[in-house]
């Protein structure tokens, strides 16, 4: 087993499931999981079965700290192989329409927050030639919603950056995967009182979807893969229709 996988977001239940997909098969012997109180990460640090695992302090909205972290990181545990950006949130949408306070905070932790630590994890890789990085971008982004357009926005900003980061990285050594997925069934979405939509998936279905994408190489990841179709469907719809989808 050889490889570091850092996760930022530590307790994103996807990036921790991705982390011990990845040591199972081989592919990872040290993984760092990076999130705020990360003294109380016990219990994701001891899912992973990996040969190493660190924690480390890490405020995703403290974009000026961020440097600060990855440099903890390298200096601790070595040079990540992989970094998932895991970490974000759903906010409040109705909430959100008249808080600008929140509607702006939303936007940092799920747009501004992840531009800023992209930039520097990318550069830091194309300086040492070699490395992996995983987006999660949102179908929620791809055609944005009335229902959820504040969460939405953020997720289609996240991904037109990631995807022009991903081409940028071309020929540099390293690699950008932006990921995909449709409704995911787990604690934030349980936290948020949502109810299941069409083509769920779980933290551990998404996972085992990026980790077979990354060992093909592949650019783009749909979860599941079936959206994809749906997702093509959703950019044709009348805009009379589309405003009346529910989330």
């Amino acid at each position: 087993m050889s490889g570091t996988v850092l996760v930022l977001g530590g307790r994103s239940e996807i990036g921790v499931a991705l982390a011990r997909r990845l040591v199972a098969d081989g592919r990872a012997a040290t993984v760092v999981l990076a999130a705020r109180r990360a003294d109380s990460l016990g219990a994701e640090a001891a899912s992973l079965g990996a040969a190493r695992v660190g924690t480390v302090e890490f405020d995703a909205d403290d974009v000026a700290g961020h440097a600060a972290v990855l440099e903890q990181v390298e200096r601790e545990y070595g040079a990540p192989d992989v970094v998932v950006v895991a970490f974000g949130v759903l906010g409040d949408q109705q909430r959100a329409e008249t808080d600008a306070e929140h509607a702006l905070a939303v936007v940092h932790t799920d747009y501004a927050a992840q531009v800023g630590v992209l930039t520097r994890v990318a550069a830091r890789m194309r300086e040492r030639g070699a490395g992996e990085i995983v987006v999660f971008s949102s179908i929620a982004g791809w055609r944005v919603r009335r229902a959820n357009y504040v969460y939405g926005s953020a997720k289609a900003g996240l991904d037109g950056f990631a995807t022009g980061l991903a081409d940028a990285l071309r020929g540099s050594g390293v690699h950008l995967t932006v990921v995909r997925p449709g409704f995911v069934v787990g604690r934030m979405t349980a936290d948020s009182g949502l109810s299941p939509a069409p083509l769920s998936s779980t933290p551990a279905q998404v996972a085992d979807a990026v980790a077979d994408g990354l060992a093909q190489g592949r650019d783009v990841i749909w979860v599941p893969g079936r959206l994809r179709l749906l997702a093509a469907v959703m950019r044709v719809l009348p805009a009379a229709v589309w405003r009346r989808m529910p989330r």
